[in-house]
């Protein structure tokens, strides 16, 4: 599989405009960031398939316990990191490469008053710096899809989770070989794109040192959750204040458009896995 350049992978993400669209957004529903909570903007802060109600059906599975360690990775604004913290009273470390998810997703955690618990950086999920065996878990929601190197991803990922630990994947996997349409929210075209297969996902994690404990295909409210997003884009009024539509741009229509298309058809499908590291 080709290796993906880390410029593309920011450039596409990266929009310089992120954090005034969200402040105006926060503006439109009559709140200020003193006022904002963390359920305001769950739309804009879950940046994977199904938002909240997918985050805390793969952290639930985790059996994380209060002040856990806890490797958010790729964790783009930060959302799935400030849920949990906010939920499970965990201390969270998020990575990602695109600077302007670090900036943003600092400053809101600093509106929600959880700074002290969650600190993101930039860097990179194939190389950490993270010590050995420092976290307690790790989770990874929609991420995968621009990391070619899946054996080399999950080896970083098993050394600096201590045995024992769990590790939640929450990825967009192909089922079959069928080029998609493009562009979809993580690529503009096939040269960002990495998917792999719910088989590859395993395959790199038992090698690596994970027991997969479970795993589940989640095409059923990756249906529903995409036709909510354009039937709502769609409407007089237009889509939301805060929303998905915010981090994707300008073509977040099309790629809407195109990632139920490729879901329907059978392409590609939102998989969980959950593992353990042994």
């Amino acid at each position: 599989m080709k290796n993906i350049d880390n410029d593309k992978v920011v450039s596409h993400y990266g929009s310089g405009e992120l954090i005034e669209a969200i402040r105006d957004g926060i503006a439109a529903l009559g709140k200020s960031t003193g006022s904002v909570t963390i359920d305001d903007l769950a739309p804009v802060d879950e940046f994977h398939i199904g938002g909240r109600s997918a985050s805390r059906a793969l952290i639930d599975q985790m059996g994380l316990m209060a002040d856990d360690l806890v490797l958010d990775i790729g964790c783009g604004l930060g959302g799935t990191s400030r849920f949990i913290a906010n939920n499970y009273d965990c201390v969270v470390r998020g990575i990602d490469l695109t600077p302007e998810f670090i900036s943003a997703g600092n400053e809101i955690c600093k509106w929600l008053k959880l700074d002290d618990v969650i600190r993101l950086q930039k860097g990179n999920a194939l190389n950490t710096g993270f010590d050995d065996d420092e976290f307690d878990a790790a989770c990874m929601l929609h991420v995968g899809m621009n990391i070619a190197e899946k054996t080399s991803l999950f080896a970083e990922i098993a050394r600096v989770v201590r045995p024992g630990g769990c590790l939640a994947v929450y990825d967009i996997m192909k089922r079959d070989d069928q080029p998609l349409q493009y562009p979809v929210p993580w690529a503009s075209d096939s040269q960002g794109c990495a998917l792999a297969s719910q088989s590859q996902y395993r395959d790199a994690m038992l090698a690596a040192g994970f027991e997969i404990l479970k795993s589940r295909d989640r095409t059923e409210i990756a249906i529903d959750f995409f036709a909510k997003m354009k039937n709502s884009a769609a409407s007089e009024s237009g889509p939301p204040p805060i929303g998905l539509h915010l981090v994707m741009g300008a073509d977040a229509a099309a790629k809407v458009g195109n990632m139920i298309d490729n879901v329907v058809s059978g392409r590609i499908a939102p998989i969980e896995i959950i593992a353990r590291k042994l």
